[in-house]
């Protein structure tokens, strides 16, 4: 049916959990899903009241792609078409990239298409080895949208963009982690354990320097897509406002609580508390 599936927002202490629910289709992402993402990261706490976000699906699957059962209403006209390209699915992606707060993708079973772009949003993958991988859309006729390619292609290098999109390959956890999207692959027995570690992790750190040190990633990854076809000394000189920008606010957290609680735990030898 049009419209079903639904994105899940469970919150507990500072934890978020994102869940892509629609049963019956590996969680494959309706239009609907796609606007209820977005709201998703666009309603959190701008507050340290979140630490750490966790995206994954319902069930035995992160998600399938794209809701097939939908495509007839609005993909044969060009209007419709590039609205739901640039502006549904792009402006759910862009909530993610825009989030400061950590986020950790938990991806088991099928990771195809839309779920292969959301996954490029978060900052640590895991998955387990039977997790699979993929953009197979040249059988369905068409190509990435570019703003999803550029993404996409970020988080998992030309090379295997092409084999993706030109050869509709899907490769599997352990080849995923050789080529450096994900960060561990863990046994199907300890992938809960091994998630929920990572998240605890997160929660017991300082979240303004997480929250800064996202901010600094994305702008210095927005300098570098910038100028990627130029030669290094052109880089360079794109570069240096970013890195100037950076610098002149890169301090500001020298009288910050956490700052102060950091190192006086250190100093003290015990565990601080942030």
């Amino acid at each position: 049916m049009p419209g079903a599936g639904q994105v899940q927002v469970l919150v507990d202490g500072p934890l978020a959990t994102v869940i892509l629910r629609q049963d019956g289709k590996f969680n494959a992402m309706s239009r609907a899903m796609w606007r209820a993402l977005r709201d998703a990261f666009a309603s959190l706490p701008k507050s340290d009241a979140i630490r750490c976000i966790v995206v994954r699906g319902h069930g035995a699957h992160f998600c399938a792609g794209g809701d097939i059962s939908e495509y007839v209403s609005f993909r044969f006209e060009r209007a419709s078409l590039s609205n739901f390209h640039e502006r549904e699915v792009w402006d759910a992606l862009q909530a993610m990239l825009d989030c400061d707060i950590p986020i950790v993708a938990g991806i088991d079973g099928n990771c195809m298409g839309a779920g292969l772009e959301i996954a490029s949003c978060c900052d640590i993958r895991m998955a387990t080895a039977g997790a699979r991988f993929g953009a197979p859309i040249a059988r369905l006729g068409f190509p990435m949208a570019p703003r999803e390619l550029d993404l996409v292609m970020r988080a998992v290098g030309p090379m295997t963009a092409r084999q993706f999109l030109l050869e509709a390959d899907v490769l599997d956890a352990h080849r995923m982690h050789a080529l450096g999207f994900l960060t561990r692959v863990v046994g199907d027995a300890e992938f809960e354990a091994r998630v929920q570690q990572t998240q605890q992790r997160i929660c017991a750190l300082a979240p303004l320097a997480a929250r800064m040190n996202k901010r600094s990633i994305r702008a210095l990854l927005i300098a570098q897509a910038g100028h990627a076809p130029m030669g290094l000394a052109g880089a360079a000189a794109k570069e240096q406002p970013v890195l100037d920008c950076l610098v002149a606010k890169a301090y500001d957290y020298a009288d910050s609580p956490e700052h102060r609680e950091g190192i006086g735990a250190f100093l003290a030898k015990r565990r601080p508390q942030f």
